[in-house]
This record gives C-alpha cells, structure tokens and sequence, in this order.
C-alpha cells in the first residue's frame, strides 16, 4: 500500500487544494467571531472586525506553510486513513496557536475563545474538504453497486480482525470489483450484532451455512491468517458444506507488509483440510550441513527438484548446480532463483543421468561436496508401458551419477525414493527399490556417505492427483477416481524437501530414511474435498467416476517392508530403517546382465531370460524386477496380499507379504 501514499499528487490538484484551503480560512476567520457572539453580527464589536481583517493575510500565509510542513499536499485522498487525520489535526493545531501568539504580540487584539472556536472550525472545514472526495467516491461506488447487483459476487467474510478489514477496504475503495460483502463471521461473541465498515458481524462459525443461505452468499473469504491448523480445519470443513467458492488470504506476513487484497487471496488448497501441524525442522542444522558447500541436484527442475533448489538457495551453499534434461523446467527455476536470490552462485546444466561421459565431466569440472538425487521417471502407469525406459533411466542413471560422487570424492549422496519401492507391484516402484540397493551396496565401499529418502505422495506434484482433479472440475467433471477404497500418503512439496534436507544433515551412510506422512488420506475423500471448496456438489453439478486400478497400481501404500525395522532421529517426523542384507557380488552380476537387457530395445524385458529362469543363481534380482511380469499387480488388488505360487521359489521378502498393508 506504501505506493498509494508516495504517489505523485497532480500539480492541478495542488492548485485546487490551495485554493479551497484560502477559501476555508476566510469563511472560518469571520464564522469564529459569529459563533462567539451567538450568531450576531450585531453584537461584534467593530474593533473586532478590523483586527480580523488584520489577521487575513498572516493567517492564510502561516497556515499554509503549516499545511505543507504536514503534507496535506502530499497525500492521495481516495486513500486518506487515520494517519491523515492526525495531519491535519496536527497542522491547524500549529495554524491555531500561531494565530493565538501572532494576536497577543500585535495590537491585534480578539476574544479570548476565538482562536479555540477558530481552531474547530478550521480543522471541520480542511477535514471536509480532504476526506469529501473519498466519501463522495464511496457513495458512487455503493451506487453502483445496486445498480449493478444482478453482477455482484455476494461473499461472506470470516473473520473480524485486521485481515476482515482489510479486505472489507479493498472491497469498498475499488470500482472495478465486482463483489459486494454481505456479512461477516467472527467466533468472539462480543461483536456479535455490532458492523465492520457497514457489515453486520452475524454469529461465530455456527451461523456460518445459516448466513449462507439469508444473504444469498456466493462466496467466502477465509480472513484469519493466524488461525491455527485445527481451527482452520473446523471452520473450512463447516463452510465446504455450503456449496460456496472459498478462497483465503495466504499468510499471516502479508497483513505485517500492508499488501492484503482480493488480488491477493487463493483458492482454499487441499491442504487446509489435512488437520495438521505444518512439518517443521531444524534450521540450524541443515545451514550447517549445506551452507558453504558446492551442492548438486539433479532433476533440479521438476516438481520435488526445484522445491529442493528453492529451500537450498536459501541456506547460502556455495554454489549450486542445477542439472535437468528439460530444458523448459530448468530455465523457469533459474529465473526463480535469479530474481529472489540475485547473489547466488547458480549453475543450470542440460544433460541426461544416463549419459556418463557428460555426468563425469560435470563432476569433474564443479566437484560437488553434496548430490541430492532427484531425477528419475515416476508415473506408474507409462513406465508399465516403457519399462525398459525406467530400467535406464532410474536404476543405471542413478547407478552412473553414484558412481561419478564415489569417484570425485563427493561427501554426501543422497537419493530421493518412493514408498512404491515397498513391496514393489510395478516396474517404476521396483526400479527405486534396485536404487535403494544399489546405493546401500555403494556405501560400504566408498568414502561417500550414500544416503536414501523415502516418502508418500506429495500435493500438487507432477503427477499427482491434485492438478488432475483441479482440471477435471474446471472442465466440469467427471472426476476420475480409480477405486473407492485406495488410500494414500501425502505431505506438501515444502514439507518433503525439508525432511529431505534435514534427512541428508543426519545421514551417516547407508540408511534409509523413512518420513512420517501422518495418516493416510482416501483418494475420494480429497476429490470429494476438492469438489466441494470448488462451489460445487458431488453429484448434481461435478460427477465421480471410478475407473478402476491402473496398471502396476496398489491399492494401499507402505513405507516400510517386513524386515525393516524403525529407528528414531532427532526429528519425531524422521525415522531409520533397518537395510536390509543381500549378496553384494550377486547383485552386480545381476545388474550387468539387467542393463544389457534394458539396452535391447527390440526385446520384451518382461520375457527376458534373467527375468523368467528359476535358478537360485539370480535370487535378488529376480524377487525384485519379476514384478514388470505382472504378478506382483493382481496379488496386489486386494488389501490381504498373496504369497506368489512358483514352486522354484521362496516367498519373497521384497515382494509378497501376507500381513495387512499399513
């Protein structure tokens, strides 16, 4: 708001200003005498009038200088507050009293009262002028209002304090909305029946779809930006049932910045309804383990990459490199990066995982002392359809960069996973569980700590059901869900980048890192959810159609297998599994034979020799990427899993478990 202020004020403006102030002074100067002698001019002694004739020129000059000095000619008017009224207060206090001694040291001699009467009556007349425009440009804008109501947005305001009102002014002043506020919700009893800026506050959030439907609202604001999380919770939850569009002012800084506004209100996010605590972590402790240091992400420019990028910036690395093989990705979070960290020691490289010439030298060329392994193929359905793209890419691209940091003498290497590495049903999730093994068969024979970070589902996400429920309602539905039971983890992207950074500030090597996700979340309760803070009701206005389980898709998610054990950290929100152990040498061998396989592309990776023999030479391997066949898909379609029948070979801890999915 800082700019409405400072604003330059039109010289003819100026003129105006001036002109009615010297019009003022001399109606106040003569109106003073004639109020002091009730309203007779009769009863004014003579000598009174010359020595106010006296006082014209000297009044008009000093009070001017007065009005200057507190920059009554300065001021933008539409927007005149408070802060203006003490001004002008302040200058014919100052024009008053100059006035009052100019009197006593001149043979200008008045009644003692004039100055007091004059002092009122000058203050009335500037304040009269000053604030007459911005209440004639209310008027109009009421006005207008009725007379265009038939285009109005009614809305509802929850919430009585500077946030309410804030949004109440913008409302108010601009002429160009077109909503109009009918009433107003607020929890303190005490201001029940009272009005903000004209509004009846009506009751607390029990009056909410009551108000809804007496003042026709069509949509709510959420104007309580310091409401706690369960607070917040209850009162979006009443207010989804009432059909209306809900938007909410984003955060608590921007009432401290003077910047709130319509313009600045968004769309009421699914994550307002998780009903927890945002995840907080330890600051200091990642700025130690980052700060100063070369540090490399690579799909620095996806979803989970560039958060990563984001809260790295912000913890002064010494330099950070930025590696993607999107072009488009890579260039928006550089222009991200440049604009709100212009001291920054950014680099922004093309190039593929894949590619070890490239990967090598880039190491070669920047030594990172950190890498944070992003870059990966993650949708579960189109790697079921390109499986040897998420052979290559996942587990041998991670396979060339975590052999580039042991070779380049990298500190810490620390790889992004997934909860579909979990008794993997699908061939991308069995491709993070070969990463997981490949960077815990790494750590025990290199100097670099290689590290592992598993969580859920992340909000908003590429990939993730949030955009894709977004677009499905802005199209007018149908919503697709793929079954009415399937549940998953989610946290926001912030929330998993910080677990992750903080996870890389405890990695001693070889763990892997599981984050708490809290509860699991029905997919048709977030569409449902979505629906709803749309303005829309399920059923009548937005359909939901379940299309049944994809390819490769569990029905419930794990984040850990049976064999792995918790271990707490420092952070209650982090927690240690147990690695599990596995034949070193057998596992390489394998590897060998997968990639050769992966590079056939003339061959079915799913009919692949390494893949159907039952020998008991290929134990790892094959409990891990036989899940691309398909078996691991139907033993998963329902809650209680199915122990695989091969009679060659034994149930497999990495796939198949008999125990409740949790």
């Amino acid at each position: 708001m800082e700019n409405k202020y400072n604003s330059k004020v039109p010289l003819q403006r100026i003129i105006a200003l001036v002109i009615l102030d010297i019009m003022s002074i001399l109606l106040v100067s003569f109106a003073a005498l004639y109020i002091r002698y009730d309203f007779s001019f009769q009863d004014i002694d003579p000598l009174f009038f010359k020595h106010c004739e006296n006082l014209l020129i000297p009044n008009i000059i000093g009070t001017l200088i007065f009005f200057v000095i507190w920059k009554l000619y300065r001021s933008v008017w539409r927007y005149a507050s408070a802060n203006e009224l003490v001004n002008i207060v302040g200058a014919t206090v100052c024009a008053s009293l100059a006035q009052f001694v100019y009197c006593k040291f001149t043979d200008n001699r008045m009644p003692r009262s004039y100055s007091v009467l004059y002092f009122f009556l000058l203050t009335l007349a500037i304040c009269c002028i000053r604030f007459g425009y911005r209440i004639l440009r209310l008027i109009n804008n009421k006005r207008m209002n009725l007379l265009g109501k038939e285009h109005c947005v009614n809305v509802m305001i929850i919430g009585a304090g500077a946030g309410g009102d804030m949004i109440l002014k913008e409302i108010e002043n601009s002429r160009y909305l077109s909503m109009r506020a009918k009433c107003i919700i607020d929890d303190q009893p005490g201001c029940h029946g009272k009005l903000m800026r004209g509004v009846p506050i009506v009751g607390g959030r029990e009056s909410i779809l009551d108000a809804v439907g007496r003042y026709s609202i069509d949509e709510i604001i959420f104007a309580i930006p310091s409401a706690g999380v369960q607070t917040r919770k209850e009162i979006l939850d009443i207010c989804k049932e009432s059909g209306c569009k809900l938007r909410t002012i984003p955060g608590t800084y921007q009432l401290i910045n003077g910047d709130v506004s319509v313009s600045s209100l968004k769309e009421v996010e699914i994550e307002d309804l998780l009903g927890r605590e945002p995840i907080r972590i330890n600051t200091e402790e990642v700025l130690e383990h980052v700060g100063g240091k070369v540090v490399l992400v690579t799909g620095g420019g996806g979803s989970i990459g560039s958060e990563l990028c984001r809260q790295l910036a912000a913890h002064h690395p010494k330099q950070l490199i930025i590696l993607d093989i999107y072009e488009n990705n890579a260039y928006d979070i550089q222009q991200e990066l440049i604009r709100k960290y212009p001291d920054l020691d950014l680099v922004v490289l093309i190039a593929s995982v894949r590619n070890k010439e490239r990967i090598d030298s880039i190491f070669e060329t920047y030594r990172p002392n950190i890498v944070y392994h992003a870059a990966a193929h993650k949708h579960v359905p189109l790697m079921e359809d390109s499986p040897h793209e998420a052979i290559k890419n996942n587990v041998f691209g991670t396979y060339k960069v975590a052999q580039a940091a042991d070779r380049y003498g990298v500190d810490k290497f620390v790889l992004i996973s997934t909860d579909k590495a979990v008794n993997p049903t699908n061939i991308m999730g069995a491709s993070k569980r070969l990463c997981e093994m490949l960077i815990q068969s790494m750590n025990r024979n290199s100097g670099t700590n290689y590290v592992a970070v598993r969580f859920g589902n992340v909000l908003g996400s590429n990939g993730s059901v949030i955009p894709l429920f977004k677009k499905q309602i802005a199209e007018g539905g149908p919503v697709t869900v793929t079954h009415p039971d399937i549940i998953r983890y989610f946290m926001t992207i912030p929330e998993a980048v910080s677990l992750v950074l903080q996870a890389g500030a405890y990695a001693k090597g070889g763990e892997i890192f599981v984050l708490d996700m809290g509860e699991p979340v029905k997919i048709l309760d977030l569409a449902t959810n979505l629906i709803k803070l749309s303005g829309y009701r399920v059923g009548e206005d937005i359909q939901i159609v379940f299309t049944g389980l994809r390819p490769g898709e569990k029905m419930y998610e794990e984040l850990l297998m049976n064999e792995e054990g918790l271990k707490e950290t420092a952070n209650k929100m982090i927690f240690i599994g147990k690695p599990i152990e596995f034949d070193e040498e057998v596992f390489r061998s394998q590897l060998v034979e997968l990639e050769r396989e992966s590079m056939d592309e003339n061959s079915d990776i799913r009919s692949a020799p390494i893949i159907r023999q039952k020998s008991s030479r290929w134990p790892i391997l094959i409990r891990v990427v036989r899940t691309v066949s398909g078996q691991g898909n139907r033993a998963r379609a329902t809650r209680r899993e199915k122990i695989h029948d091969d009679s060659n070979a034994e149930a497999d801890p990495y796939l198949y478990t008999d125990k409740e999915n949790h």
